[in-house]
């Protein structure tokens, strides 16, 4: 027969084992960070032709990752939106966004576009692109944006502390149409120029 303190005993072994295996369980080591690298996206434009300014303002701009979700990039001064005026960015461009994103393979760019207005008297003056553009003088009609999503195709890389720069284009001829009420719509044809 055995005693209470045989039965006990038996069971020290397993007990010990039972505890070391839990300890092993429960300790975890850190994880390592997400390697990122900088995404920086330039707006250019082949201005639309009858009016002085366009002024087309976006209020996000993402990237999407191979497999996974959009990234947003941030505007300049965390600014909730940024304007820009597409007549002067023929010849030149400007930031849209830039930011730190996961490094890997990405496919697309996604630009949100909450409004924009054609200016048919006067140039717009100042910044080309910011938070906010100065309206300019004289007559000027909305341009309705059915879709005020437009997704850009275009494979890229973002390489861990590294700058990878995408250049869009955005033809404003091929983009705002004059309908028969007289009213204007947009949409957008924006194209890759090229990633460096």
């Amino acid at each position: 027969m055995q005693t209470w303190v045989g039965r006990h005993l038996r069971l020290l072994p397993a007990l010990a084992l039972a505890t070391a295996v839990a300890a092993c369980g429960g300790s975890s080591s850190p994880t390592s960070p997400t390697a990122t690298g900088n995404l920086t996206v330039m707006l250019r434009d082949s201005p639309y032709s009858s009016a002085q300014a366009l002024l087309v303002t976006f209020s996000a701009v993402a990237a999407h990752t191979s497999g996974g979700d959009f990234q947003t990039l941030p505007f300049s001064g965390a600014s909730a939106s940024w304007t820009c005026d597409l007549k002067r960015l023929n010849g030149t461009e400007d930031l849209l966004g830039t930011g730190a994103l996961p490094a890997g393979h990405y496919t697309q760019i996604r630009l949100t576009i909450t409004s924009a207005t054609l200016y048919f008297d006067n140039p717009s003056t100042g910044a080309i692109c910011a938070a906010s553009v100065p309206v300019p003088a004289g007559a000027s009609a909305p341009v309705t944006v059915p879709s005020g999503t437009v997704y850009v195709n275009g494979q890229f890389d973002v390489t861990a502390d590294q700058t990878t720069t995408i250049h869009l284009d955005f033809n404003g001829d091929q983009s705002v149409r004059l309908l028969g009420d007289g009213s204007y719509e947009m949409t957008p044809v924006i194209s890759v120029v090229s990633v460096q």
